[in-house]
């Protein structure tokens, strides 16, 4: 996720690429006021607080007017050229189109209502993990990934804009050709979140969180939730799908907004203490290249952190190795060949960590993955002495 720049100019996309009815809708969903025009040719729209005077787009009502790409040209100069935030939030879904996702947070305001910068980190930071809680629900369903698919949810996200709004708010602009599956997920998680929070809340039963997993929910969740509802007065999340690219199949056209408050934190802090309790451990057979070493004497047992290649939905790995499995993963780390090894990943370590390491074996790899391990090897030679129990430390948790 990337700011928006400060700057309310750039470059406007090329009228004949606009389509003047996506143009339109943005306009209205942005605050835009229709002030008339000329029907069935064009209409004629003013920003948000706008009495009548100042600026003021003409916009055709369809290619088929005569002058349509002139009307077009000038209205992307004059929205280029606005200094109104929705001006540039216009810009930005008509160049890449995207799905918006809006957060509001009710805080104190600060000095002319406006939130402090503290505030505005503290909001986006939890809206990433929101975001970043949809794409690994893209991903499969599961009460707590942890550092599964992680890396891979992260990547789909590269493309997100973020935008501040006034007071305590803040727009993400998601592409929607690369990562509309993360916010129809998202779409599904945050209503079956809220009617399972509303389950307890009535009942006192749990029940609920767990059906609502196939629906996305997770700890992840659950998590970002709590971090956006606490210290606030209330929240609420509202989406808004990309006019070009059109509404997701079973979804509504116009989604309402979902609310939540700090009477709701007992039940999403439960829940999330549930999806870590409940999520089962993993059996995988590991192939991993050796990146750290690390025991607190020059024998016996040591920790071990392997890098990923196959076997496992995680980047890295760290395992703790009896004596003669340890002297086995230092060797191939300092001749540059991965180990393959035999445990389980669980959850209480964010599936970070491999329990009951054994069969720790070293695998042959062609010329070309070995010299890029041998140059990882020399670029990190603390781990070198680190394997030969030259500096004894603490254990690498």
């Amino acid at each position: 996720m990337r700011w928006l720049d400060e700057e309310p100019g750039g470059t406007p996309p090329v009228p004949g690429q606009v389509d003047p009815a996506v143009l339109g809708a943005l306009l209205s969903r942005h605050g835009w006021r229709r002030r008339g025009g000329a029907a069935g040719h064009y209409t004629r729209w003013t920003p948000p607080g706008a009495t009548g005077s100042g600026t003021s787009l003409l916009v055709p009502e369809s290619r088929a007017y005569p002058d349509s790409d002139d009307l077009l040209g000038e209205a992307l100069t004059a929205l280029a050229r606005s200094a109104a935030p929705s001006a540039r939030e216009v810009l930005v879904s008509l160049a890449v189109p995207s799905d918006e996702v809006r957060w509001w947070r009710e805080v104190p305001e600060g000095p002319a209502g406006t939130a402090s910068w503290n505030e505005q980190e503290h909001l986006r930071r939890a809206a990433h993990r929101m975001l970043l809680a949809g794409a690994l629900a893209v991903r499969g369903s599961a009460g707590h990934h942890g550092a599964r698919h992680r890396s891979q949810a992260l990547a789909s996200l590269e493309g997100v804009l973020v935008e501040p709004a006034t007071g305590a708010g803040l727009t993400a602009f998601v592409p929607a050709a690369s990562a509309r599956p993360a916010v129809v997920r998202l779409y599904a998680a945050l209503n079956a979140v809220r009617d399972a929070v509303d389950y307890q809340r009535t009942t006192g039963g749990m029940e609920a969180f767990d059906a609502a997993v196939r629906a996305g929910v997770s700890r992840e969740l659950t998590e970002s939730l709590v971090a956006l509802v606490r210290g606030s007065e209330g929240v609420r999340v509202a989406l808004a799908w990309a006019p070009a690219a059109g509404v997701p199949e079973g979804c509504a056209a116009r989604p309402e907004p979902v609310d939540f408050s700090p009477g709701d934190l007992p039940a999403l802090r439960a829940a999330g203490a549930r999806y870590l309790g409940g999520e089962p451990s993993v059996p995988v057979r590991i192939t991993g290249a050796v990146v750290r070493l690390r025991r607190p004497a020059p024998r016996g047992p040591g920790v071990v952190r392997l890098r990923v290649l196959a076997g496992a939905e995680v980047d890295h790995v760290r395992m703790e190795l009896d004596e003669e499995a340890y002297r086995i993963a230092g060797h191939a780390h300092l001749v540059g060949l991965p180990i393959r090894v035999v445990g389980r990943l669980e959850s209480r370590g964010g599936f970070r960590r491999l329990f009951d390491a054994r069969e720790v074996t070293p695998v042959q790899v062609d010329d070309a993955e070995r010299d890029r391990l041998m140059k990882s090897l020399q670029e990190n030679l603390d781990f070198f002495e680190e394997a030969c129990g030259a500096e004894p430390g603490p254990a690498d948790a």
